[in-house]
């Protein structure tokens, strides 16, 4: 196992032992395994690196790597933890580890908090909301007008800003999820509770070259 380790580190960037991400994750080895073939799936679905870049992450998400979409660039913003404009390997599993099923929902809330927070002032404030409610439509192709987006920001703000000084904390945030815990459903992605039995017909890649890669973040 020792020399098959050894060959994997030198194809994955950030590549790390898989009983070491185990043992920081929710993931059993074999699944950590399995997450590996995916990532080298993902990492040379345009460029053939080793290494996620956005476009093969809007590929992943959206089948489609020249769309510009809000929400995949912050997801792919929260899993690039090193902020060098890719994702390893190591930063790879231990993002998606925060959907895994049994990962804590404290967990959960504060990636959802950074999600909206696109300034990373450590606050959400109204425009964040409204630009992330764009961008969520958009996403699942719902149009709806000026005024029920403007009337579904307003609502949700202020219910959310119960402080009242114009933006939300994380506390503030905490509060307003555990009255409406569907804000972060998508938070969780339940075929992660068992990956190695999933994989790989969960996630058939072809080899490509213009692709179809597709995983859905909101576990659809």
């Amino acid at each position: 196992m020792g020399c098959a380790s050894s060959k994997r580190s030198k194809q994955l960037h950030g590549y790390e032992d898989p009983s070491v991400l185990a043992a920081e994750t929710h993931f059993t080895v074999n699944e950590v395994e399995s997450l590996e073939e995916l990532y080298k799936k993902l990492s040379n679905s345009i460029i053939a690196d080793g290494l996620i870049h956005k476009e093969e992450f809007h590929l992943a998400l959206f089948k489609n790597r020249n769309q510009r979409n809000l929400f995949a660039d912050r997801v792919f913003d929260l899993f690039d933890l090193k902020r060098n404009g890719v994702i390893e390997f190591g930063e790879f599993v231990r993002s998606l580890g925060i959907f895994h099923p049994n990962a804590p929902v404290a967990d959960k809330i504060a990636f959802a908090f950074k999600l909206y927070d696109l300034r990373q002032t450590g606050f959400i404030e109204r425009e964040e909301l409204k630009e992330m409610v764009l961008a969520l439509l958009h996403e699942s192709e719902l149009v709806l007008s000026e005024d029920i987006v403007e009337m579904i920001v307003d609502k949700t703000f202020s219910e959310a800003d119960t402080k009242g000084d114009g933006k939300i904390d994380l506390e503030e945030w905490k509060a307003f999820v555990s009255k409406y815990p569907s804000l972060i459903k998508n938070m969780t992605l339940p075929y992660l509770k068992d990956i190695s039995i999933a994989f790989p017909s969960f996630v058939d890649l072809p080899e490509i070259e213009d692709s179809d890669v597709s995983v859905s973040v909101n576990g659809d």
